[in-house]
């Protein structure tokens, strides 16, 4: 686990982003970048990343040991595997993958498919790479979910590690949000709009796509200057 944040970190655009070649044993490219990684984040939290593939391309199939990981869509269609099963995906689709499941993605519309990565450790994990004892557990099942119908989705039951939550917000003008709990961080990504992201002291115009992390025990306040979209995920700390 790192040290709190003594300030919130600047917030993160996907301007700059690597290209990378084969991703997952996949053909074609694929954009990514890390927003933010375990430097940056108190909670046993690998990285909050963005990643983006052109039409037709394919991020391969994989599954991971000792992570869970959410892909959310931002924008585009596609279809995401899980273990061999392709499912429709569009912007505000929302998959919770866990250790042991076989997932992928593949572009198949006329536009570029973006999407929100964040993966986290196990419980099992932690305590491996801390020296203490752990019971194994057989692999829990991944899920999908449309934001669009259900905006909050409580990952407790999918997930056993700190991603406790994910929401999507319909932001706009004269309409504040606050944000800010004692024993977890707020990642945060605009997905549409412009606002004004307010903490103690210190004030900041974000543009979409952004990405922003308010860190625990820290308060911030997002002031919308247009219509937007807004998902935030819940990091536990302890």
């Amino acid at each position: 686990m790192s040290v709190l944040p003594q300030v919130p970190p600047r917030p993160r655009t996907p301007a700059g982003h690597a290209t990378v070649l084969g991703v997952h044993g996949a053909e074609g490219q694929t954009g990514w970048k890390a927003f933010y990684t375990r430097r940056e984040l108190a909670s046993p939290t690998e990285a909050v990343e963005w990643a983006t593939l052109p039409p037709g391309a394919v991020s391969g199939e994989h599954r991971h040991t000792r992570t869970e990981e959410i892909y959310l869509i931002l924008d585009g269609t596609g279809e995401f595997f899980l273990n061999g099963a392709p499912h429709p995906v569009r912007r505000g689709t929302l998959a919770l993958t866990t250790p042991g499941n076989v997932h992928g993605l593949r572009n198949s519309g006329a536009t570029t498919l973006n999407w929100w990565v964040i993966e986290t450790l196990t419980p099992r994990t932690q305590n491996a790479l801390n020296g203490t004892s752990h019971t194994e557990t057989a692999p829990m099942s991944a899920q999908i979910f449309d934001l669009n119908t259900t905006a909050r989705i409580d990952t407790q039951g999918t997930f056993d590690g700190p991603l406790t939550a994910v929401e999507r917000h319909t932001t706009m003008p004269g309409h504040t949000l606050t944000f800010g709990q004692d024993n977890t961080e707020i990642a945060g990504f605009l997905n549409q709009g412009t606002a004004q992201l307010s903490f103690p002291g210190s004030t900041a115009r974000i543009q979409a796509p952004a990405s922003f992390l308010v860190p625990a025990g820290t308060s911030a306040t997002l002031t919308p200057e247009t219509d937007g979209e807004l998902f935030t995920v819940e990091l536990k700390i302890a």
